[in-house]
C-alpha cells in the first residue's frame, strides 16, 4: 500500500507541475476554455442581479479553488438608470510558498456579466462569456507554475455592461470600483500591468487592439504572438478607441492591454451563441499571454 500510493502521488505532481523542458503556454486547451464558455451559456442570460450570475459566480470559484486559487469577493453598490444594483468582483490569488515575499504584481481580468435585454434571450457566448472561460482556464495552467502564479491577481468584473447606455457612469461599474479602490487604498503601485481578455472566442478571430494600448505591451503581445506564429490574428483598431475594463485600470496608473476581437457581427445580439466559438479562438489568445506573462512579465 505505501508503494502503491508513493507511485500515485508521484504521478498526481507530475501532471501538475510543469518541467523544466515543457513550455507553459503549450499547455492551454482551447477545448477545456470552450467547455467553460458551454456552462455558463447553459445558465443562461447571466445579467446583473440574476440567479444565473449568481450560479456562474459558484461555478468560477469552485474551478479555481479546485486548481489552488484562494478566492474572495469583492461587494459593492452602486446607483445605475434601473436603480441601486449590487455587484460582485471575485478576485483570486495564488498562495506563495514564501507568504512573506510574493504579492500580485500583474493583473488577469475579464467581466462575467451579459448584456440587460428586456426582449432578446442574450446569452454572450462570446461578450462575457468566451473571456471568461479562458480566464478559467488560464488559471489552471498558471497553477502549473506556482512561481508565476503567485505574481498573479486574477479578477472576474461585474457590471462591466451599460444598464442602458454606455456614459460616464452607466457601465464598467466592477473595473470603476475595483480601480478606486486600489487608490484609496494605494495599493494600485503594486502593480506593473495587466490584460484584459474580451470577445476573443470568434471562430474569424482577429484580436484588434485599441489604438491608445500601452505601447510597450503591445509590442511584447505583438512580439509573443509572432513567436507563436499566429501574429496575422492580432491587429490594432482603426475606428477609434474602445472603452473597455481596462480603462479605469490605466486611469489608475496601471497599464493594462485590452485583448478585444471588436470586429464581431453578433455583438449585442441574439445570435452570440456559442456556435460563433471555436476552441482554437481560445487556445490562440490563451497562447499569447501564457507566452507574455512567461517571457514579458510580470517581474
Amino acid at each position: 500500500m505505501r508503494i502503491s500510493f508513493l507511485l500515485l502521488l508521484l504521478t498526481v505532481v507530475s501532471t501538475s507541475i510543469v518541467r523544466a523542458d515543457q513550455k507553459l503556454w503549450d499547455e492551454v486547451s482551447g477545448e477545456k476554455a470552450l467547455a467553460h464558455v458551454q456552462k455558463l451559456v447553459d445558465l443562461g442570460p447571466r445579467r446583473q442581479g440574476s440567479a444565473a450570475l449568481q450560479r456562474s459566480r459558484e461555478y468560477i470559484e469552485k474551478q479555481l479553488r479546485d486548481v489552488g486559487w484562494d478566492l474572495t469577493k469583492q461587494t459593492f453598490t452602486d446607483t445605475t438608470p434601473r436603480g441601486l444594483t449590487t455587484f460582485v468582483n471575485l478576485i483570486a490569488r495564488f498562495p506563495a510558498k514564501d507568504k512573506s515575499a510574493t504579492v500580485p504584481t500583474f493583473i488577469l481580468c475579464s467581466h462575467y456579466d451579459t448584456k440587460i435585454f428586456d426582449t432578446a434571450r442574450f446569452v454572450g457566448a462570446n461578450d462575457g462569456g468566451s473571456s471568461t472561460g479562458l480566464l478559467i482556464e488560464l488559471a489552471r495552467v498558471l497553477a502549473q507554475k506556482p512561481a508565476l502564479a503567485a505574481k498573479i491577481q486574477l479578477v472576474f468584473f461585474d457590471g462591466e455592461e451599460a444598464v442602458e447606455t454606455f456614459t460616464d457612469k452607466d457601465g464598467v461599474y466592477g473595473s470603476r470600483y475595483f480601480a478606486n479602490d486600489l487608490t484609496k487604498t494605494k495599493t494600485a503601485k503594486q502593480f506593473q500591468g495587466g490584460i484584459l481578455l474580451d470577445m476573443i472566442g470568434d471562430k474569424d478571430l482577429t484580436i484588434t487592439l485599441p489604438v491608445d494600448s500601452p505601447s510597450g505591451m503591445a509590442r511584447d503581445i505583438f512580439a509573443s504572438a509572432e513567436a507563436l506564429q499566429c501574429r496575422s490574428k492580432f491587429t490594432y483598431f482603426d475606428q477609434g478607441s474602445i472603452t473597455d475594463d481596462h480603462s479605469p485600470l490605466n486611469a489608475a496608473g496601471i497599464p493594462t492591454i485590452d485583448l478585444i476581437d471588436f470586429d464581431y457581427p453578433a455583438w449585442h445580439t441574439a445570435d452570440d451563441t456559442i456556435d460563433k466559438l471555436s476552441a482554437e479562438s481560445l487556445h490562440t489568445v490563451g497562447r499569447v499571454v501564457v507566452y507574455y506573462l512567461s517571457e514579458f512579465q510580470p517581474r
